[in-house]
């Protein structure tokens, strides 16, 4: 593959809100230590996302010590939400998947209720090891995960998205792109390989954490919205369609589940272990 390495890092404290970009980051077993442990949930206990509400996209949570986040958005004053008392949870579904999480206190639900003009609640996952276990069709028997889609972690390629966008560029909707990188919401861009190399890992190192290849991505309506404006387009599911359909998901990225701890830092070799 030769020399490539981690261009970026980014982690989203809020499942579905502004990604937040990092030098360095802890590799835990569920995820990049911060990454999705809050979300939203409609009254059904259902995960809210930006494929139901692309508004998602301007509200921003900075991390706390202590896990706590600092929400902010156009037109509302931000607040400031605490780790809650795990002593009460209530059950949420992730993609059908049922798991225990904790809700926030009645100002956050309030807050983010009226960003949205829809009565959401805000949840914490206290504990990734015992709530939520990744898709058996693709774990070994332990592996957990946050309120990520379903892995600890999303790798993306700057080849593949500079292929994608070649192939944008050829097609009918060649105004909306190029497009950035950020339509993919990763937690690490791979500089340096070949496009579409990650389709063929099976293993890889990031720096000394060594990391499982699971399955490709699927792309969803996500990545059509704009994530500066929350705009949607038709890009790049067309242009997915058209080149990178396999058994009836558009592939872009891969998912990954570490192997090892430790941390990964912006700039760290990336090496194909198999």
């Amino acid at each position: 593959m030769g020399s490539a390495e981690v261009q970026s890092i980014h982690v989203h404290p809020v499942k579905a809100f502004q990604a937040l970009s990092l030098r360095e980051a802890v590799v835990e077993p569920w995820g990049l230590a911060g990454d999705r442990r809050w979300a939203l949930v409609d009254n059904g206990g259902k995960v809210v996302t930006q494929r139901e509400q692309p508004r998602l996209a301007l509200a921003a949570a900075e991390p706390l010590a202590g896990g706590g986040v600092r929400l902010s958005a156009p037109g509302r004053a931000p607040l400031t939400v605490r780790v809650p008392d795990p002593a009460v949870t209530l059950p949420v579904s992730v993609f059908g998947t049922e798991v225990e999480a904790v809700p926030a206190a009645a100002p956050a639900h309030a807050w983010c209720s009226a960003y949205l003009g829809t009565d959401v609640r805000l949840v914490h996952m206290d504990d990734p090891a015992v709530r939520r276990p990744v898709d058996p069709d693709y774990a070994l028997p332990g592996e957990t995960v946050s309120f990520a889609d379903g892995f600890p972690l999303l790798v993306t390629t700057a080849a593949s998205l500079d292929a994608l966008n070649s192939l944008m560029a050829e097609g009918p909707n060649a105004h909306e792109g190029p497009l950035p990188m950020n339509r993919f919401r990763p937690n690490v861009v791979v500089a340096g390989t070949e496009p579409w190399a990650e389709d063929h890992w099976s293993r890889i190192s990031v720096g000394e954490v060594v990391f499982r290849a699971a399955k490709p991505s699927g792309r969803c309506v996500v990545t059509t919205t704009d994530q500066d404006t929350a705009v949607r387009g038709r890009e790049p599911l067309h242009t997915l369609a058209r080149h990178r359909r396999v058994g009836g998901k558009l592939l872009f990225g891969v998912n990954l589940v570490p192997l090892s701890p430790g941390a990964i830092a912006v700039g760290d070799p990336v090496r194909v272990l198999g």
